[in-house]
Formats: structure tokens, sequence, C-alpha cells
């Protein structure tokens, strides 16, 4: 399979260093001057159409319902239908919406995507959001049982004509969906888990798994041995389910005379848009994500994409500073070389 590549539609959750995204956190709670649409989706429109003709293959549309960021559904209903080839992953929280209208809404993208839309599954964390926006708040076990369940619901209406499920979270007597998935198996369903019971939770009913960088890596080979580690572990799970797992990555890409100067570059841009960044979204997502080698000279960076290819994975979801120069860059330095 050809290594696939993907990145976060830009919005202020995902997106770091970008002028755009500074401007519409600023605006965020102010109304717009006549004729102006919000900046992250202007932005959205110039740097995924870019993405999309440059070789990219997927835009994950993340979800954070209590903060700047615009609804990851209606933004991926605006941008992604004007695709020519890349497909749209859209982030849903089991918890804070309803199984059945989810699957008519991911079936609607779908037929309106020809076929190119997945669901990214997020069990969710965020307590004080879930309250916030009608959730129910759940803890470890219970918390993956409704997951389940709304994913077999999902799976259901999509496959059936009608479907009946009778859990302990929802409850569906002969549902139906009277449009269905372009595709005749209906969307895939990636999703990130780090423990046990979540390991367990991928290899039995997720098509795709998102493997994390271990937070106590210092180095790429560090990174390496983790993900062999958990690759051979997912392996021997889904072995026992029957099933097959794909293996997807966020590493952070960053193009440079080297490694340091790629970095240096990049933390130079954070602070330039953002003086007060969220040191959340550095030091968990951004910082472990630039310790997989993907930073440097395009020679470089294309060998350790290779390297994370042939050891099974098959999509790169690449973190990135979010404007077309540079995401034309990487298509023409990264991605079209690899597929020469």
């Amino acid at each position: 399979m050809t290594l696939q590549f993907g990145l976060y539609a830009p919005i202020p959750m995902a997106a770091v260093g970008s002028p755009q995204i500074a401007q519409a956190v600023e605006e965020s709670l102010k109304p717009l001057p006549e004729g102006r649409r919000d900046a992250q989706y202007d932005l959205g429109i110039d740097l995924l159409l870019a993405a999309d003709r440059v070789g990219f293959d997927l835009t994950l549309f993340a979800e954070r319902h209590l903060g700047h960021d615009m609804a990851a559904w209606v933004n991926a209903s605006a941008i992604a239908p004007r695709y020519e080839r890349m497909r749209a992953l859209v982030a849903v929280h089991p918890g804070l919406w309803d199984p059945v209208l989810i699957a008519k809404m991911a079936a609607s993208l779908d037929r309106i995507c020809k076929g190119r839309m997945a669901v990214n599954i997020v069990n969710g964390w965020f307590d004080e959001e879930f309250v916030m926006f009608g959730g129910t708040v759940l803890q470890g076990e219970e918390r993956y049982r409704r997951t389940i369940e709304f994913i077999d619901i999902m799976r259901g209406l999509w496959s059936n004509e009608t479907y009946t499920k009778h859990g302990d979270h929802y409850n569906v007597e002969k549902g139906q969906l009277l449009l269905k998935p372009r595709t005749q198996q209906g969307p895939e369903i990636f999703s990130v888990s780090t423990s046990d019971r979540g390991r367990d939770f991928i290899a039995e009913h997720c098509d795709w798994w998102f493997a994390e960088f271990p937070k106590e890596a210092t180095s790429t080979d560090d990174v390496m041995r983790s993900l062999e580690a958990s690759i051979a572990d997912m392996e021997k799970r889904t072995a026992r389910t029957g099933r097959k797992v794909r293996y997807a990555l966020n590493p952070f890409l960053a193009l440079g005379e080297d490694a340091e100067t790629a970095f240096n570059h990049t933390i130079a841009e954070i602070f330039k848009y953002d003086p007060d960044p969220d040191t959340r979204k550095i030091e968990r997502r951004m910082i472990p994500a630039t310790r997989a080698g993907c930073m440097g000279r395009p020679e470089d960076v294309r060998r350790q994409c290779q390297r994370f290819h042939d050891m099974g994975i098959e999509l790169l979801l690449l973190k990135l500073l979010p404007n077309v120069e540079n995401i034309e860059r990487i298509g023409a330095e990264v991605i079209a070389p690899m597929r020469a």
C-alpha cells in the first residue's frame, strides 16, 4: 500500500503558528464586519484545497466544542465536498451526539464526498465540555461500552434495512436510514487509545488506530522502538479477534537545512503569532511529535517517512505550520518524490 499523508483542518485546537488562527481567536467573541467570514474557515479553504492539489490523502476535522473552534461537522460539510481526492475524517464524541443522528450525518457527507468520508471516534476526557454541552460523563469500562454501542448502531443502520439494539446506553427499535452511505461498507472508523482496555477496543471495533508517541521518548530511536512494540502488541490483539487494524501516526513535519533549524523556525512562528500559546497543545501534542524524526532536509524526512511505512504504518497525519507555502513545499519535496 502507498503511504498516505494527511493533515488537520486548521482550527485553534489543532493549529500553531498561523496569523489567521490568531485572528480567528481574537475575533471569536465579536461580530464580524459585513461581508467577512471567520478567518479559520478562509484559511481552511485555501490550505486544504492546496493540500488536495499537491497529493495529500486525508483531512482530520477535529472537534472542540468548548473553544474558539468551528464545529467539525459544519466545517467538514462546507469544505470537504470540494476535494478531488482527499478524504474527510470527522471527529465525534459518543455521549455528546446520538448515534442515529451521526449515522445519518455521516451517510449524507459520504454521499456528498463521493464516498471519501470516515469517522474519528473520540472517547472524551474533557468533563467540563461534556457537562456544558449536554453530555453524560462516564469513566473507565462504561465509557467504552457506550462507545461500542455507538459504533454498533452506526454500522447497523448503514448496512441494514432496519436495525434494533437495546443497550445499556442507547436503545434503537427498528431504526432506519432512508439515506445510505455512498459506499457499501460505510465509512471507516478511526480512533486512538493507549490503555490496555483501549487497545482491546481498537482491536475489536475500529478500522484504524492512531498509535501515540511515548511521552517519555527523548529521541527518534526511542519513538521507533516504542512504535514497534505497540504495533506488535496490536497485531497479537487483532489476531485473537480475527480482524485487521490499519496503523496511523501523527508526526510533526517541518523542512529546513537541518532538524535544529526546522525546529527553531517552527517555535519562532508559534510565538510570533501567539505570545501566550496553549502549553497543553505544545507540550502534550507538538513536542512529542517533533521527536518522530520528520524535521530537517527533505531527503532525511522522506527516509524517516519510509521507515514508518516499512514498519506497517499506512497513514501519516501530519502536524505542521498551516500555511499554503508549507503545504506546497511538502507536496513537492516529500509526497511527490515518494510516489515517483
